[in-house]
C-alpha cells in the first residue's frame, strides 16, 4: 500500500503536514493534554486509549507507538505544523478499515488540533491538503472521519470538503456501534451537483 511505502509531505499557505518527529514532542503535549480539545478527538475502537496525555514522557511514548504503528502498517501519522508560528499544531492519522462493517475498506481519517483550531477555517485548511491524496495513499473505496454531533465548525468543515452524515454505525472490535460518522466518496463515484 502506498501509504506504507514513505509519507509524502503536503503544504498549502496556512499549514504543513509532514511525519512526525520527536522534536514535536512539546507540541503535542499541548494538543493532547488539551482538555477542551479531547472531545474531539476519535479514540473509536482505540483500546480504551481517549488520547490525554497529561506529560511528556506518556506524549513520547504514544509517538513511539505511532511508529511502531507505522512499521506494522496499521495507520500512518503525520504532524500538522502551523506555518505563521511554526508550531505543531495537531495530527492526522490514515488507515485502512478491514471490518465486516459497511465500512469494510474504508480510509479513516482523524484530525486531531488544539482546541484554538477546532475552528471551520483552519480545519477546511488541513482537510484540503490530506483529503485530495487520502484516496490513493490508503486504496480506500470512501473517506470516513468522525464529527460528533456538537462539532458544529468541524461539521462546518468536512461539509464544505464535501463529507455527508452516513445513517451507518461503525463496529468495533467489541461490537460495539459507534455513530457520528461522515462520509466521503472518491471523485469518481460523487453524483454531479
Amino acid at each position: 500500500m502506498k501509504l506504507y511505502e514513505y509519507l509524502p509531505v503536503y503544504e498549502n499557505d496556512g499549514f504543513l503536514l509532514r511525519p512526525v518527529e520527536k522534536e514535536d514532542c512539546s507540541d503535542l503535549l499541548e494538543v493532547y493534554s488539551d482538555k477542551n480539545a479531547l472531545p474531539f478527538f476519535n479514540s473509536d475502537n482505540c483500546d480504551g486509549d481517549i488520547f490525554y496525555y497529561a506529560d511528556e514522557n506518556r506524549m513520547a511514548d504514544a509517538m513511539k507507538f505511532w511508529q511502531t504503528a507505522y512499521e506494522n502498517q496499521w495507520f500512518a501519522r503525520w504532524a500538522i505544523v502551523d506555518k505563521a508560528v511554526s508550531k505543531t499544531v495537531g495530527t492526522i492519522e490514515l488507515c485502512l478499515r478491514a471490518s465486516d462493517d459497511v465500512f469494510n475498506g474504508a480510509g479513516i481519517l482523524r484530525i486531531d488540533v488544539r482546541s484554538g483550531y477546532e475552528r471551520e477555517e483552519p480545519l477546511y485548511g488541513i482537510g484540503s491538503l490530506i483529503i485530495p491524496p487520502a484516496f490513493a495513499l490508503s486504496e480506500c473505496h470512501e473517506l470516513i472521519t468522525k464529527v460528533p454531533v456538537y462539532a458544529v465548525e468541524r461539521a462546518s468543515a468536512m461539509r464544505r470538503l464535501g463529507f455527508r452524515k452516513s445513517e451507518h454505525y461503525l463496529i468495533g472490535k467489541t461490537g460495539y456501534a459507534y455513530d457520528g460518522y461522515w462520509s466521503l466518496l472518491p471523485p469518481s463515484k460523487r453524483a454531479l451537483p
